[in-house]
């Protein structure tokens, strides 16, 4: 329940920087879904925003609670994205994709002029590495690929449903979790994913988040990159 509390106190947080007119990226994730229905609540409100959402579960959220939406063909520039994290460094590089969006979510971030993570206490991590590293892969090169990162070190499951089934993402691919341990280097492993043939996106984001924030308890901590907590 206090990890819920923390979760939506950081959605509302990330509030103070929406405004009217913007377009507004919609994450994906338990604290993103915080974000969406407190969101759809300024919009009722009277506040004027597009969104355009990083999966379809988002997408079907934020339009049952009445936000407009639209799409990256009729908007190639987005204001700013409100998204969960899995981990977050003291240099703000992210691990997503624990549920499973980590494509169409680092895709938003690319188009975004402004990438606020929200977060509970327990993301914000000294290394990233404790959460399994997610790789969405093509079916065709799964084995290959899964191949190529044990011999970076990883431990590397396929991701399942609870039926055994493996799990597919909105593009219809599989997902590798992948566990490193401690990453000490994240910027070359995300290099080193991102040439693998077979790998259409993996869960490093780089140089994409602008500020986190970060419920601790009733307190919200600000960080942003390149710059000293406020």
């Amino acid at each position: 329940m206090a990890n819920d509390q923390e979760k939506e106190a950081a959605a509302r947080a990330s509030l103070e920087f929406i405004a009217d007119g913007q377009v507004v990226g919609l994450g994906t994730g338990s604290t993103a879904a915080y974000f969406i229905k407190l969101l759809a609540e300024r919009v009722k409100e009277g506040l004027k925003i597009r969104g355009i959402p990083t999966s379809v579960r988002s997408g079907e959220l934020a339009a049952s609670l009445g936000i407009p939406l639209t799409t990256l063909d009729e908007c190639l520039e987005i204001d700013v994205t409100v998204d969960g994290a899995d981990e977050v460094d003291p240099q703000l590089r992210l691990i997503k994709g624990g549920g499973g969006a980590m494509l169409r979510e680092k895709i938003v971030a690319s188009a975004t002029k402004k990438m606020i993570v929200v977060a509970d206490a327990t993301k914000q991590v000294q290394t990233l590495g404790k959460f399994p590293l997610p790789v969405e892969v093509i079916k065709f090169a799964q084995a290959l690929v899964a191949k190529r990162i044990t011999a970076l070190g990883a431990s590397v499951e396929v991701r399942a449903n609870s039926d055994g089934t493996p799990y597919l993402t909105d593009e219809n691919n599989h997902i590798l979790d992948c566990r490193f341990g401690q990453i000490r280097d994240a910027d070359l492993l995300a290099r080193e994913l991102s040439e693998m043939p077979g790998v259409v996106e993996h869960g490093l984001f780089i140089g994409m988040a602008s500020i986190a924030l970060f419920a601790h308890g009733s307190e919200i901590v600000e960080l942003r990159r390149g710059a000293e907590p406020r």
